[in-house]
């Protein structure tokens, strides 16, 4: 009797696996510090970081954290509907939304961000620092304050045209 797999309601890409030590009077204590990014691919994304004494303990914290922190994506098109950049900690991200076919152009913790959102069409720049957990953190914060429909800038008014004296 074969044992059927139930499909996974969402994809997860761990970020980065960092092993932390902590000073005690008989020497060190090893703990693990997992950053995970879960999406179904359709819009939904979160990202957690769990810590355990075990890699997998911490994986599956990592992953339960990031369930509780779901956000959702408006797409349009397979990829974002505006211009936007945000700061989180150290690290600024840049999202510009990019033509059809053009692929997701993203480095590190942002690729991982952006893939498993399901976006496939995407410019991206890190600016600021190259923290792992900063970055994808700063990635989920952009895509969580993206309007479905972006404001139109209002234009300039024109200087009111002098009466001749």
């Amino acid at each position: 009797m074969a044992i059927e797999q139930q499909p996974k309601e969402f994809e997860e890409k761990v970020i980065s696996i960092d092993r932390v030590a902590r000073v005690v009077k008989g020497g060190r204590r090893f703990r693990f510090r997992a950053t995970v990014v879960i999406g179904d691919g359709k819009g939904r994304v979160g990202v957690g970081v769990g810590k355990g004494s075990e890699v997998m303990t911490s994986i599956t914290k990592a992953v339960a954290r990031a369930k509780s922190q779901m956000i959702t994506v408006p797409l349009k098109d397979h990829t974002i509907p505006h211009e936007i950049q945000v700061r989180f900690a150290g690290a600024m991200v840049l999202l510009k939304p990019a033509s059809a076919g053009t692929g997701v152009i993203a480095g590190g913790a942002v690729r991982n961000v952006v893939e498993v959102a399901g976006i496939r069409d995407l410019l991206t720049k890190s600016l600021g620092s190259t923290n792992k957990v900063n970055n994808a953190y700063a990635t989920a914060l952009a895509l969580s304050r993206l309007r479905a429909t972006p404001v139109k800038a209002k234009k300039a008014d024109k200087p009111a045209e002098k009466a001749a004296v």
